[in-house]
C-alpha cells in the first residue's frame, strides 16, 4: 500500500544552508496494517508522515502510494484520495459551525452528489461514535470529541489509509482513550490502514508494528513486543517505554525472573503474581 525507497529530505533555511532530516529511509506498509512511528522531537517522524500524502515531495528517493509515485503531479489528487491526514490540533481541521456540515465539507469539495454525501456523513459519524452530536457545534465539544469529528471528516472522503500525526498530543487522558479506541476500531473493524505518528509509548503498544526513527533513519522496525524489549537502546535515543515494560525491566535487573516482553499492566501484574506464589 505504501512503499518508501531511499527517501531523502532536507529543510533549507533563508541563508541557503540545509539540514538533512530524512536520510535514505526505506519502509513498506501493507494494506490493513496499523503501524506506529516513534521518534523524539526533531527525529524526522512528522516530516516522514507529510510525505505519505504528498504534502512534502522527496528530494531523493521515491514514495509510492498504491503504486502511484507521489512526485507525479498529474496523480496528486489520486494520492490524496487514498491517504487522509489528521493533525495534532483538531481546531485546525474543523471549518463548519455544525458537526455534520464539517464532516460533509471534504466530500462536497470533491463534487460528490448530495445523496452520497449524506450516506458518507452518517457512516463516518457512526464509525467514530459521534452520531448523536451531528447537530452540535464542534466548538462546544471536548478535545477528544473534536478530534473524532476531524477523523470523521477524513473517513467521509473514503481513504484507504489514514495518517495521524500525534492526534492525541493536545488531549486529556479521557480524550486520548477515546481517539485511540476509534483508531483501533477503524483498523480492526473496517480494515483501514493506519499510520500513527506518536511519542506516546502506551499508544504505540496498540499497533501491530512499531517503527522507530532517530536522526532521520529507521533504527527499528518490528512488533511492539520486540521493539520495547530494547529498553536501553530506546532510552539512548531519547524515547521512553511503557511503564509496565520499564517496571519489568527494573525487576529483571534486580535478578527477578520476569519476561522481557511485558507490555501491559495486566501482563506485569501476572508476572509479579507468579513471583509471589
Amino acid at each position: 500500500m505504501i512503499e518508501v525507497k531511499d527517501l531523502i529530505y532536507s529543510y533549507v533555511s533563508e541563508d541557503g544552508t540545509s539540514e538533512e532530516v530524512l536520510k535514505n529511509v526505506s519502509l513498506n506498509i501493507k494494506q490493513g496494517e496499523f503501524v506506529a512511528v516513534l521518534g523524539h522531537n526533531g527525529s524526522g517522524k512528522s516530516t516522514f508522515a507529510k510525505h505519505l500524502n504528498a504534502i512534502f515531495l522527496p528530494m531523493g528517493g521515491k514514495v509510492y502510494v498504491g503504486g502511484i509515485d507521489t512526485a507525479d503531479e498529474s496523480r496528486l489528487w489520486d494520492v490524496r484520495g487514498k491517504v487522509g491526514m489528521v493533525f495534532q490540533n483538531p481546531d485546525n481541521q474543523i471549518v463548519a459551525s455544525i458537526v455534520e456540515e464539517d464532516v460533509a465539507f471534504a466530500p462536497e469539495n470533491l463534487g460528490i452528489e448530495p445523496a452520497e454525501i449524506r450516506r458518507r456523513v452518517d457512516d463516518a459519524l457512526e464509525k467514530v461514535g459521534m452520531s448523536e452530536y451531528k447537530k452540535h457545534s464542534p466548538h462546544m465539544l471536548s478535545g477528544g470529541q473534536k478530534q473524532r469529528v476531524a477523523i470523521a471528516g477524513i473517513i467521509a472522503m473514503k481513504p484507504e489509509i489514514i495518517v495521524m500525526d500525534e492526534p492525541t498530543a493536545m488531549l486529556d487522558p479521557i480524550g486520548r482513550r477515546e481517539v485511540i479506541q476509534t483508531i483501533e476500531d477503524l483498523n480492526s473493524l473496517y480494515g483501514i490502514t493506519i499510520v500513527l505518528i506518536t511519542h506516546n509509548m502506551d499508544e504505540a503498544v496498540k499497533a501491530q508494528r512499531v517503527v522507530v526513527i532517530d536522526s532521520g533513519k529507521v533504527i527499528m522496525d518490528d512488533t511492539a513486543r520486540n521493539v520495547f524489549k530494547n529498553v536501553e537502546l530506546l532510552r539512548e535515543v531519547g524515547l521512553d517505554v511503557p511503564q509496565a515494560t520499564l517496571l519489568a525491566w527494573e525487576l529483571r535487573k534486580k535478578g527477578y525472573n520476569i519476561r522481557d516482553d511485558v507490555l501491559t499492566v495486566d501482563e506485569c501484574t501476572e508476572e509479579i503474581y507468579k513471583l509471589c506464589r
